[in-house]
């Protein structure tokens, strides 16, 4: 019986291991005056985006990249590649114009004042409702045997006469290009969450239920060159009580709930496969 359980044990253990070395995702949190990797950071400011490291918490795998601005936005950016690799830890988000030309990934992507892709808030009943002002604001990264997630705790946002606290955790999985966007509201009251997609001018837009993509040039400043870049938010239509284009961003407004589960992708024109909108329409129908 001993030497049975001593068998297991040891299988067990290889079977972790083996998972972990397979494991190609990864996080990173850090402020910048230090660049120490950390589990987690507070602020009960709420804003730290000049502070931290690539402005938020941060998770990726091969594909991309994604991170939380720690700030009243709490949108969620895209880091692009060209090649399937790890890069957050080696490269924090901005690789030089070299490193591009050579093979690493860029942030092409524009939030500006949206949810970005997948970026949650919340809905009154009338309008879009930041989770801020906050009494405080946490991120946290965590990296399992398969997978990655963050984390961003938002305390006390006044939502409906009370103040209610919002977590939203985005998942990363190994092997999987499409990572997993949840909100939970820790509230005896249901509420409404907000979330959706941005666009901008120029760019192709595809929807259909439970569907929305985009696929186009991102007006941004910090990569070495303009590259088309597709994004996607993939949900329930069930889940969801109406959609609203306010001519940056496609809305999805939930049902009342304390909990709404999305899921996000993307792809860029420098990969090697999903490289046009048609391909990317073509993997996200698969």
């Amino acid at each position: 019986m001993k030497m049975r359980r001593l068998v297991l044990l040891l299988f067990a253990v290889v079977m972790i291991a083996t998972a972990q070395a397979q494991n190609k995702t990864d996080v990173s949190l850090f402020m910048r005056s230090d660049s120490l990797q950390q589990s987690e950071i507070s602020a009960e400011s709420g804003d730290l985006y000049n502070t931290i490291g690539h402005h938020g918490p941060a998770v990726e795998n091969e594909w991309m990249a994604l991170r939380i601005y720690f700030s009243d936005k709490v949108a969620i950016d895209v880091y692009s590649k060209a090649k399937p690799q790890l890069e957050l830890r080696e490269k924090v988000w901005y690789p030089t114009a070299e490193d591009q030309k050579n093979g690493w990934g860029a942030d092409y992507y524009k939030a500006g004042e949206t949810v970005g892709l997948g970026g949650v808030r919340l809905w009154d009943g009338e309008k879009v409702i930041r989770l801020n002002p906050v009494s405080n604001r946490t991120a946290r990264v965590v990296k399992e045997p398969t997978c990655s997630y963050m984390e961003m705790l938002s305390e006390d946002v006044p939502y409906k006469g009370q103040k209610i606290d919002v977590l939203v955790r985005v998942t990363a999985y190994s092997g999987e290009r499409n990572a997993k966007v949840e909100a939970f509201a820790l509230t005896d009251e249901p509420v409404q969450f907000v979330t959706g997609v941005n666009y901008h001018k120029g760019q192709e837009i595809y929807k259909k239920d439970g569907l929305i993509a985009t696929w186009g040039l991102h007006p941004e400043d910090v990569a070495a060159e303009l590259v088309e870049l597709g994004a996607a938010i993939i949900y329930d239509p069930a889940d969801f009580v109406k959609t609203e284009d306010d001519g940056t961003q496609f809305l999805l407004i939930s049902k009342p709930g304390k909990q709404l589960t999305t899921w996000v992708s993307s792809a860029c024109g420098r990969e090697a496969e999903i490289n046009t909108m048609e391909k990317f329409i073509g993997f996200l129908e698969k």
